[in-house]
């Protein structure tokens, strides 16, 4: 079942990357490098504010879910009324901060108030894990490449147009809202339960999740103030520059992310179960994750200089440093990822918060002293500092974390992976 649920969650994120290398390559080069930058500053923003607004509850209601699976239409009722409440709140917060910081920039208040809208329509995505603690991602992964292409045909519309670069940021609410529209058809085609809200249930999701939400949001700050910062300190441009390579680099990632989302339910229930195999399941999914990771990024080190000159032009011939360095980060970033299995089993979500403090705060030394000098390049080797930092030695400073940094260690070793 595993194999068979990955497989629909890797076909469906194929034909997804796809659609967004194609539309969004095609979208940078016509933008160019300053109207892509601003673009992807006000995306930074979105993400780190969807980060508050998704309120923590995406890492525990799968297991809400299994844990009780007579109140899910409760449980998932709750979640999204939460999460919806939440996102609306941000999506003010966010626009009023773009006011404020960039207030002589109106196309850059534009391009962020569009993308906010996003923050909404996102609280649908909960449903997603309703069909994963099903094993039923070929639902989803239907929903969702639908709900690409429909985003994607958008964007062409757009560059057949000839429109500006905001245009081009309510692109990214048109996606959150067809993806919302097509996972809630398929919710009520597949005959989920009738959803409800409880104020008890409520009060036990965010007891669990709130250890989630800090974590959550500095994940986001040490992830996207790179990106800020390189507009604030240097241009628009060196933001293009740097989410193109970015973009290159992680345009593969769905594999991970479909390995990780199987593999999840399954690890939750051999923690009750089966210790050691519990374990075993853990270092093979690091080794995976870490192994596959590494062997992109050799192909990227050594291509990336004609990666970037055929996906992006010459134009973004700049960005080719930082793809070089920045695609190391993908093994360790998704390391982290893996990680959340674990963590949710054994409860040790409060630690979160306090590693991913200290690598807000690393994160951001490094930029400052990285930027002034290196540029995109710069933000580029900060990011994968911070995430070494974050994955593996930021745990070791918590008795309670050690263990899973052995897991990782003798999962880069192969220890007992086999």
């Amino acid at each position: 079942m595993e194999a068979k649920n990955a497989g629909w969650l890797i076909g469906g994120r194929v034909a997804q990357m796809l659609l967004s290398l194609i539309v969004g390559i095609l979208s940078a080069r016509y933008l160019g490098p300053g109207n892509y930058g601003v673009l992807r500053y006000g995306t930074a923003w979105i993400t780190f504010f969807c980060a508050f607004s998704n309120l923590g509850i995406n890492s525990v209601i799968v297991k809400e879910l299994l844990d009780k699976p007579k109140e899910e239409g409760k449980t998932l009722g709750t979640a999204l009324t939460l999460r919806f409440a939440s996102g609306v709140l941000s999506s003010v917060i966010v626009i009023g901060c773009a006011l404020v910081i960039n207030y002589n920039e109106p196309v850059t208040i534009a391009v962020v108030a569009l993308q906010s809208l996003g923050l909404v329509f996102n609280t649908f995505e909960l449903i997603n894990y309703w069909f994963q603690s099903k094993y039923k991602s070929k639902v989803t992964a239907i929903a969702t490449l639908i709900a690409y292409a429909v985003a994607s045909a958008y964007k062409l519309v757009l560059l057949a147009m000839g429109k500006d670069v905001r245009w081009f940021a309510f692109a990214t609410s048109v996606d959150y809202i067809a993806l919302a529209l097509a996972l809630w058809f398929a919710y009520k085609k597949n005959k989920g339960p009738s959803l409800g809200f409880s104020l008890g249930r409520a009060k036990e999701i965010l007891g669990k999740s709130y250890h989630y939400i800090l974590s959550s949001v500095m994940v986001a700050a040490y992830t996207q103030t790179d990106k800020v910062m390189l507009k604030e300190m240097l241009d628009d441009a060196e933001v293009g520059y740097y989410s193109a390579a970015s973009s290159v680099c992680s345009m593969w990632v769905f594999v991970l992310a479909a390995i990780i989302d199987s593999m999840y339910p399954t690890i939750l229930k051999l923690h009750s179960s089966d210790k050691g195999e519990y374990e075993k399941k853990n270092k093979q999914l690091y080794a995976v994750v870490f192994y596959v990771s590494c062997a992109v990024s050799v192909f990227f080190f050594l291509f990336g200089d004609f990666a970037i000159q055929i996906l992006y032009g010459s134009s973004y011939s700049s960005a080719s440093g930082a793809l070089k360095i920045v695609t190391w980060y993908t093994a360790f970033s998704y390391l982290g990822v893996a990680r959340n299995a674990w963590i949710v089993s054994e409860g040790k979500q409060k630690y979160l918060k306090y590693m991913y403090l200290g690598a807000a705060i690393v994160n951001v030394l490094l930029n400052l002293l990285f930027i002034p000098y290196m540029g995109a390049s710069g933000a580029a080797l900060a990011s994968l500092i911070t995430q070494i930092s974050t994955s593996i030695l930021l745990p070791m400073c918590f008795k309670e974390m050690r263990p899973n940094a052995k897991l990782m260690i003798d999962a880069i070793l192969l220890r007992g992976v086999f």
